[in-house]
């Protein structure tokens, strides 16, 4: 019976490590994107195993992935979720290719391996174990892989606005954690905030209004910010990163633009709508103070904070 077992196990891992390592041969970096080629291939993948399954065409060459092992009907559904695009590879130079796969001493190597593809195929290779062992579920069992999770989200924010939670009673997400259970997550708060002037030539200032000047007083402004936040036992404190700035076009100009992007991160709890309006309030602030000061302010990104209480019956499952 132990035999029989660690057969079936290699036999999963084995193939677990070959589907890992044709997932990482699809180039999905973001900001193109490309998930549909990756998404198409484990569709087929899910249909061998017998699932109900649906791909989700988002446009450009962008897709979600969806499969159902249906149960009884009895119990809400569980959802597994991971995200089919990754980050850049970067300019470094890699040892073994990005989009290679290979595997050395027991390592696969590329683009994705932990983020999130090495995710995506453990869970495939879950659901198919429990499909092929028979078992009887009284909920339905939902695969979902989805598109643009490194960025905006486009996938997630589709199946989610589509009704794709509303059988879903847990998601487990099959993000890389060291084989810890994660139960909490900051929030991402991005935005652009831009300062207008007035273009003069460079030999007459005076005749202008330098944007960058404006930005200047308003970053001074930022950067004594304090949040209204309760610490977090889990994610912590939240965090503000000045990211970017942009501003003139040519050293003898006056700058009639400058922009910044900001990097929010935040804790369970704290209000991003409250947030923005302290960025509204400290505009309104400079402009009655700092004559001609002209700003407005773009959300380029918002995803609040998520969290599920320790004791919750399903984590307690988990542990």
């Amino acid at each position: 019976m132990i035999k029989s077992e660690v057969s079936i196990d290699k036999k999963l891992i084995d193939e677990a490590v070959e589907i890992l390592r044709k997932m990482v041969g699809f180039n999905t970096v973001n900001e193109l994107g490309n998930e549909k080629p990756l998404a198409d291939y484990i569709k087929g993948l899910l249909d061998e195993i017998g699932l109900e399954t649906t791909l989700v065409d988002l446009g450009n060459n962008r897709a979600n992935v969806i499969g159902r092992l249906k149960g009884t009907g009895q119990r809400q559904a569980l959802l597994f979720n991971g995200h089919l695009d990754t980050v850049p590879p970067g300019d470094i130079d890699w040892e073994y290719g990005p989009f290679s796969g290979e595997v050395v001493d027991g390592r696969i190597y590329g683009r994705g391996t932990a983020d999130m593809k090495g995710g995506l195929a453990a869970m495939l290779m879950a659901i198919k174990a429990i499909k092929e062992s028979g078992a009887q579920l009284k909920g339905d069992f939902i695969y979902t892989a989805t598109a643009g999770e490194e960025t905006d989200s486009i996938g997630a924010v589709h199946f989610v606005e589509n009704g794709g939670l509303d059988d879903v009673g847990a998601i487990i997400i099959g993000e890389p954690s060291s084989k810890s259970i994660n139960i909490a997550e900051k929030g991402a708060l991005w935005v652009e905030i831009t300062t207008y002037g007035k273009t003069a030539h460079g030999a007459f200032p005076e005749k202008g209004i330098n944007a960058v000047v404006h930005m200047n007083a308003l970053l001074s402004e930022l950067i004594s910010y304090r949040f209204k936040y309760e610490e977090n036992e889990i994610v912590g404190h939240p965090t503000m990163n000045i990211s970017t700035i942009h501003g003139g076009v040519k050293t003898n100009v006056v700058p009639d633009k400058c922009s910044i992007t900001i990097d929010m991160r935040t804790v369970p709890g704290m209000d991003h709508g409250e947030i923005i309006k302290d960025f509204e309030r400290l505009i309104e602030k400079l402009s009655n103070e700092i004559k001609d000061f002209k700003a407005d302010i773009k959300i380029l990104n918002n995803r609040p904070a998520v969290e599920t209480k320790g004791d919750h019956p399903f984590v307690k499952l988990a542990e």
